[in-house]
């Protein structure tokens, strides 16, 4: 892959309390990060294959590295990126949405769509990763998003892609809906 790597970056939440009542058991939220040289900086050709099949290739080390910080299994999946200045959207884009999701899927046994944010932004921008239940989309409870920021990154003429994952929804979620454990299909209701 002619696509070049500058750093990787790990992000391990373990959440015990919230709102001053102890959880159950600890929420783990991870989040890790790519930043990568725009091989479209400063330019918008048609054509944006490199930045696609880098997609696939993310998409499984992503996962493979979310899972290694998590050290429990997945329940909640999202995915986002930052375009420099000398980017466009369109190339977060590419890199996210055409072959992104299925090594992703796969690698956690997950089943609904990878939620998604994308956006231009100066280094150290934040990125608030939207996250939902990997097996059902409409399992309320795990409606939620992971915040990251890399001091450095993205560069004008960088992109710097995350994928987050969490092992459960939000603490003392009770504002109903379905349940997990009551989830079908994609949606989690067909």
């Amino acid at each position: 892959m002619a696509v070049t790597i500058r750093k990787w970056a790990t992000f391990i939440e373990e959440v015990r309390e919230e709102g001053g009542k102890p959880l159950a058991r600890p929420l783990r939220r991870v989040a890790v990060a790519v930043v990568v040289k725009n091989p479209y900086a400063g330019r918008n050709p048609d054509d944006l294959s490199e930045l696609i099949d880098l997609g696939e290739v993310l998409g499984d080390e992503l996962m493979r590295r979310c899972q290694e910080a998590l050290g429990t299994a997945v329940e909640a999946y999202g995915k986002g990126g930052i375009v420099g200045e000398a980017g466009e959207l369109e190339h977060v884009a590419a890199v996210l949405h055409p072959k992104f999701g299925a090594p992703t899927r796969k690698r956690a046994g997950g089943v609904s769509i990878l939620p998604s944010v994308k956006k231009r932004a100066a280094m150290g921008a934040t990125l608030d990763i939207p996250v939902h239940h990997i097996k059902a989309m409409l399992v309320r409870s795990h409606f939620d998003a992971v915040s990251i920021s890399v001091p450095d990154a993205p560069a004008s003429d960088e992109l710097l892609l995350a994928l987050a994952v969490t092992d459960g929804g939000r603490p003392h979620a009770r504002v109903g809906g379905l349940r997990a454990e009551d989830a079908v299909g994609d949606d989690g209701l067909h």
